[in-house]
């Protein structure tokens, strides 16, 4: 099979990829080809899918998050599809439209807009500046339509109200939008999936789970009523999100074929409740392991999952779980502790600084003002023992 422009996929790829054992499993039963005549007259293999609630509608466990994309056309994009990733995150806040227009840039040369499927995200929660956002966002997407708007990072439960249901289904019966959602990020998530469950007119909701949230019994109970209420699941910050401990992923003891990044998505994948995960693949490289892994039907062993459970316990002091509204009343000021350690995420455990500063400059000014203030009591009032004060001071030092 013919690789793309130097950085196409091919069978080989994937079969080398989650150590030397991937490929057996890798197309969940599928034979390989046995010779290159073969190979080009067999289809690919294909990402499984599930459906995604009320929507009516069923998309691959494995999404690709547009964080990464640029105006430019995108090749990942393609070889995404081509193996049956044709769902692609995106929103109007990231990168300032550009992911939304690399979105467009890929459809102008693919012809493919009706094949796949487009979320993106409105981070303005009143009416009218979300009915602004979607006119924007179909301007940037040069589409006609969008498959799923969310409001992006809901935070106050209050947004979720008859003037925006209103807003929303004017859009739906003009088919600028064909469903609609919400993402959250906080640590109030088990309450807004409680309220999507309430909500009829809430189809799906993006949120942060990933391995170190399995046996929180709070957040279980939330996520077993919007399941049965219909609500589609998606979940991101799979990788677990360590602000400020880019080196902690080496300490995941790898025990069979995946390694760390595998194995989380893997995790995921294994709760039927969850529909789909949503993944930052900026890389080919990091396309590959994820289709990889995506395609082997195989659960995780027994040793696999210790390993992930001992990597939970190793790494817990450096993950914010999303309760800043703990640690935040602990000091004085209005810092914003959860905000500078995402910002801090995207700097050391995504590699990407630019975003990083991006994002903590976006803050007001006294969230901002870091020197001075005495984090001990928020540390302290940490639940997780996250080291606080040692994140702010990296936070001061690399962002500010």
């Amino acid at each position: 099979m013919a690789t793309n422009d130097g950085n196409g996929i091919t069978r080989r790829d994937l079969l080398g990829l989650g150590g030397a054992a991937a490929g057996a499993a890798l197309v969940g039963g599928l034979a390989l080809p046995s010779s290159p005549a073969e190979a080009q007259k067999a289809p690919l293999p294909q990402v499984p899918r599930r459906p995604l609630g009320k929507t009516g509608k069923s998309v691959p466990i494995l999404l690709l998050g547009g964080m990464a994309l640029d105006r430019k056309f995108d090749p990942k994009i393609a070889e995404a599809v081509r193996f049956g990733v044709n769902y692609v995150d995106a929103a109007d806040c990231y990168l300032g439209g550009n992911s939304e227009a690399g979105l467009a840039a890929y459809f102008a040369r693919a012809k493919n807009r009706d094949q796949v499927w487009v979320t993106t995200k409105s981070d303005k929660h009143d009416p009218k500046g979300f009915e602004e956002t979607v006119f924007r966002s179909l301007q940037n997407l040069q589409s006609d339509y969008v498959d799923l708007y969310y409001l992006h990072a809901l935070k106050d439960p209050g947004h979720l109200n008859e003037d925006l249901a209103v807003t929303v289904s004017r859009l739906k019966k003009s088919g600028k939008i064909r469903h609609f959602g919400f993402s959250c990020h906080d640590g109030n998530v088990a309450e807004l999936l409680h309220l999507a469950a309430k909500t009829p007119w809430v189809e799906s909701v993006m949120f942060r789970y990933n391995f170190r949230s399995y046996g929180n019994k709070e957040l279980n109970a939330a996520i077993d009523a919007a399941h049965k209420a219909g609500v589609g699941l998606i979940a991101m910050k799979t990788q677990g999100s360590e602000a400020g401990l880019r080196d902690a992923w080496t300490k995941f003891e790898k025990t069979g074929k995946w390694n760390k990044h595998q194995a989380v998505l893997k995790a995921v994948w294994e709760d039927e409740r969850i529909s789909a995960a949503v993944s930052h693949m900026d890389t080919f490289e990091k396309l590959r392991e994820n289709l990889a892994a995506a395609l082997d039907r195989a659960s995780l062993t027994a040793s696999e999952r210790e390993a992930l459970e001992r990597y939970a316990r190793a790494t817990r002091p450096f993950a914010c779980d999303g309760c800043d509204h703990l640690c935040n009343a602990a000091v004085e000021g209005n810092v914003r502790i959860g905000d500078t350690m995402r910002a801090l995420m995207y700097h050391d455990a995504y590699g990407e600084p630019v975003k990083a500063r991006e994002l903590f400059a976006s803050l007001p000014d006294e969230a901002r003002r870091l020197s001075g203030v005495d984090f001990g009591p928020a540390g302290r009032a940490c639940p997780h023992g996250v080291d606080v004060a040692g994140l702010m001071k990296r936070a001061e030092a690399v962002l500010a």
